[in-house]
């Protein structure tokens, strides 16, 4: 099979759909693949890596998705990318379709057979794919939160950890899965006052045998969510829906009840975002303000970290690319029910029932497709 892996061109987009020790195995196993140059250049991998490994290195995007007959990236398809998928190709990315009916329809249209990373399941109910990504960015969150609350960022002027005889910051995570955890764990190490809101009773009980009582749990309910936001310094916005819309748990009342110079980070803004006030920012303009407080809704995250983020996510996704150039992306889903979870459009039908769901769309069964 030929593989193409083209140039990310989302903005501040460094990740690349495929290390050169990918490049390596999927050429031992017999397939070829197509790198557009200097593809992954920002995570600090040259051409020169990639033909070592076996890759062709090709001019332009447009000659890699002419030839390939499998499309591997990081991000959802902009549409300059759209307009060059075709029918019968089969495309392994992130998609995150329900906030973006947009991208589905233009995928929808171009007839390819369109695989998202982030509904990717394993046999525990995990998703392996969306994992590695969440932990990163549930580290950045406390990351680039701190930074937010720096005077000179329009922030409260506060040390996450204070110092002797100052009040440390009170950090407020809604959401205790991946990203959740990853937020929590490093907004301890830097000693803040932290608490996690969730739904899962058994998730909270996870959480507190795994850091004790020095981490706050908490049921999530509308009461907790406006007591604890109202005094929260970092709110970290992590909650999931596989493969749908973001459910709104932070409404505009509790955002004008947050303390002036605040903090929101929606980490689900790639799903539509976790806060009534939160909309879609870029690494090149990072934040905005909604009733004096700051909100950072960066739809890519880990994209600022690209060397890290490519070698997390390529380990991950290694094993499911092997699979579908092996075998074809149909036979590899017969025998795969986890990766046949990913299938979320197939010549033009949704196959993705949440998808479908949030966006109003006619939904196909996968069954119907296999």
């Amino acid at each position: 099979m030929r593989v193409g892996v083209p140039k990310e061109i989302k903005i501040r987009e460094y990740r690349v759909g495929l290390t050169p020790i990918s490049v390596r195995e999927l050429v031992v196993h017999g397939h070829q693949v197509l790198v557009e140059t200097q593809a992954g250049v920002g995570a600090g991998y040259r051409d020169e890596h990639y033909i070592a490994a076996g890759a062709t290195i090709i001019a332009t995007a447009r000659d890699v998705f002419d030839q390939a007959d499998m499309v591997v990236k990081v991000k959802e398809p902009l549409p300059a990318e759209i307009a060059m998928l075709r029918d019968g190709q089969t495309l392994f990315t992130y998609l995150h379709l329900a906030a973006d009916k947009q991208q589905t329809e233009g995928l929808m249209a171009s007839g390819c057979t369109a695989i998202a990373y982030e509904t990717v399941t394993d046999r525990l109910g995990g998703l392996p794919l969306l994992a590695p990504m969440s932990e990163v960015a549930g580290r950045m969150a406390v990351q680039v939160g701190a930074h937010c609350l720096e005077k000179e960022q329009g922030g409260r002027g506060m040390l996450l950890g204070g110092i002797p005889g100052v009040a440390v910051a009170d950090v407020v995570v809604i959401g205790g899965g991946t990203v959740g955890a990853n937020a929590a764990r490093m907004a301890m190490g830097l000693e803040a006052r932290v608490t996690v809101l969730d739904k899962s009773i058994p998730r909270l009980r996870e959480l507190e045998l795994q850091y004790g009582k020095t981490l706050n749990t908490i049921y999530s309910t509308v009461g907790a969510l406006e007591h604890y936001l109202a005094r929260a310094d970092l709110v970290i916005c992590a909650v999931l829906a596989p493969g749908a819309a973001a459910p709104k748990v932070v409404t505009r009342e509790m955002v004008k009840g947050m303390l002036p110079g605040s903090v929101i980070v929606d980490v689900a803004i790639d799903q539509g975002g976790a806060s009534e006030t939160s909309r879609p920012t870029t690494h090149d303009d990072p934040t905005y303000v909604v009733d004096d407080v700051i909100h950072y809704c960066v739809t890519n995250m880990p994209g600022a970290v690209p060397r890290t983020s490519t070698q997390g996510l390529c380990n991950a996704t290694l094993p499911f690319v092997t699979a579908l150039a092996d075998k074809g992306w149909r036979q590899a889903l017969k025998d795969d029910p986890h990766l046949a979870a990913g299938l979320n459009v197939h010549q033009g039908a949704i196959t993705y029932q949440a998808v479908a769901n949030d966006l109003n769309l006619a939904y196909r069964p996968l069954s119907d497709v296999l």
